[in-house]
Formats: C-alpha cells, sequence, structure tokens
C-alpha cells in the first residue's frame, strides 16, 4: 500500500519526467499563440499539490473587500504571486523540469528561465477576467515569453476557463492597454475577426500561451472558487529593455531586480529551470 512518502517521491518523479508533445503541436503553438494539452499532469498529483497550494493562496491573500466593492480587476481572481518562496513543497510544483522542458520545446529556445508563478483563484461569483495579452506588463526584449495555465480540478465552462483568440499574437491593436474595463470593450470590437476557442479543461489539461496572445476567462457561476495555478517562463537568454509603462517599471523593480537595462533577465528571482542538453 502505498504512503504519503512514496506518493510524494513518484509525483517528484513525474514533475521530472518528459512529456511527448503531440504532433505538429509546435507549429500549432507557433500558428495560433496557444495550445492546450490534456494528460500533463496526474489527477493524484494535482490533488496533493493543489491542496498545498491552495491553503497557502488562503493564508496569503490579502484581498478582503466584498464583491461589490471590487473593481473589475480585483473581480477576476484573488491573486498571490511567487509561492516558490513561501513553500518548499510548492517550489517543486513550480521548477517542474516536465513543464519547464514543454515551455522550451514549444518556443523552441535554448532553455527557459522563470520570471514568476502566480495563483489565479476565482471566486464564486467572481467577475470576467478582461481581454488583455501578459506582455504589455513585461520589460522583455523579444517575443519569447509563455504561461503554462494549470487548473487544479476539472473546469466548465460556468467556472471560466481560458479562453484564447487564434492567432491574436501577430496583432498590435491594444498592447497598451492594462487589463480593464475599456481593454474589455475595446478587444471585444477588436477581436471578432479571430475564431476565439473557449472549451472546458479536464483536470490534468493545461494549457500554454505566448506572452502577446489575447485571452479572458468568464465569471465563475459556480459554488466553488476556479483554483488555477500558472507560472510564466522566459527564454533563457531574454534582456531586459526599457520600461514604457508604470506597470513594466513596477516589474523590473519587483521580479528582475532592477537589472541594467539590455542586460539578461538573470536576477535573483529568475532561476534557469530547464536547459536543452
Amino acid at each position: 500500500m502505498a504512503t504519503p512518502h512514496t506518493d510524494h517521491e513518484q509525483f517528484l518523479r513525474e514533475l521530472e519526467a518528459p512529456y511527448a508533445l503531440p504532433v505538429n503541436a509546435v507549429r500549432f503553438y507557433h500558428d495560433n499563440g496557444y495550445i492546450k494539452l490534456k494528460h500533463v499532469l496526474s489527477e493524484p498529483l494535482l490533488t496533493w499539490y493543489g491542496n498545498i497550494i491552495t491553503d497557502a493562496v488562503f493564508r496569503l491573500n490579502k484581498l478582503t473587500k466584498p464583491m461589490e466593492e471590487r473593481t473589475t480587476y480585483e473581480k477576476a481572481f484573488l491573486q498571490v504571486m511567487n509561492l516558490w518562496r513561501e513553500h518548499d513543497t510548492i517550489r517543486e510544483f513550480v521548477f517542474s523540469k516536465r513543464l519547464a522542458r514543454i515551455a522550451t520545446e514549444l518556443m523552441g529556445v535554448k532553455g527557459v528561465r522563470l520570471y514568476h508563478d502566480q495563483a489565479l483563484y476565482k471566486e464564486p461569483s467572481g467577475g470576467i477576467t478582461p481581454w488583455h495579452a501578459d506582455q504589455f506588463y513585461w520589460p522583455l526584449s523579444n517575443d519569447n515569453t509563455i504561461t503554462v495555465w494549470i487548473p487544479l480540478q476539472d473546469t466548465p465552462l460556468e467556472m471560466g476557463p481560458l479562453a484564447f483568440a487564434e492567432a491574436s499574437q501577430h496583432i498590435a491593436i491594444g498592447r497598451d492597454k492594462e487589463i480593464s474595463d475599456e481593454s474589455e470593450a475595446m478587444l471585444t470590437q477588436a477581436l471578432k475577426q479571430f475564431e476565439i476557442h473557449e472549451t472546458p479543461f479536464e483536470l490534468g489539461e493545461v494549457s500554454f500561451h505566448s506572452g502577446w496572445t489575447y485571452h479572458r476567462a468568464g465569471v465563475n457561476a459556480s459554488e466553488k472558487p476556479r483554483k488555477v495555478m500558472t507560472m510564466i517562463y522566459m527564454d533563457k537568454d531574454i534582456c531586459i529593455t526599457e520600461p514604457t509603462n508604470s506597470y513594466r517599471t513596477n516589474d523590473w523593480k519587483t521580479w528582475l531586480d532592477a537589472l541594467p537595462v539590455g542586460s539578461v533577465a538573470n536576477g535573483k528571482l529568475n532561476p534557469v529551470l530547464y536547459t536543452l542538453e
């Protein structure tokens, strides 16, 4: 009979083991700016680490205002970042070579380093996550950035799974817009020319999306929180660019140690997680 200790050892092996990408997955990602992959992580692993992540999220969360008093951004989710620094077991999950290798292979780079992790918990009655592109916030020198979105439960449409505007990473419309009611209104119109992919996530299914791919999520109409863990990866050789908005300035100072513009983004919070052998 398995024990918690042997289960943990098995989970560690799973987090390290390679995942075989489907045929044409890399082409699909580059064409469409995202990909959804099934059976990337096992249900027992996600349940075990998910319970630990959830405990940390509700312990560290500082957003306690009633829903009706929150901004659109605050209604979208509880957001807790860099959980890997708070708990050694969560660090194992965030530093998974299995996931970092997928990111490396999809982008076609020599390796990836961590930008940061963030838990995104959409509470029952939580509002929409407006249309946006993540790289608006990042002072980085190229487009080789990617986010893995990992639901910690089955995520039907009523819970607000992530939706993607296919191939939208190729357009510049809206790249000056933060997550807001304005970005939702403007991009809802601008993205009508694109196919919108919005489907449920099974437990064990994850998505990867490019930093400039437009995405959103609907409301959580269920009675349970939509629990999601994410990691943002960047090309291990990516450099820092001059911040062009206040959010990028904050990220430069918070996640990148305010390293000199033009230098590799290798701050103390940005370890290399996978390198091609």
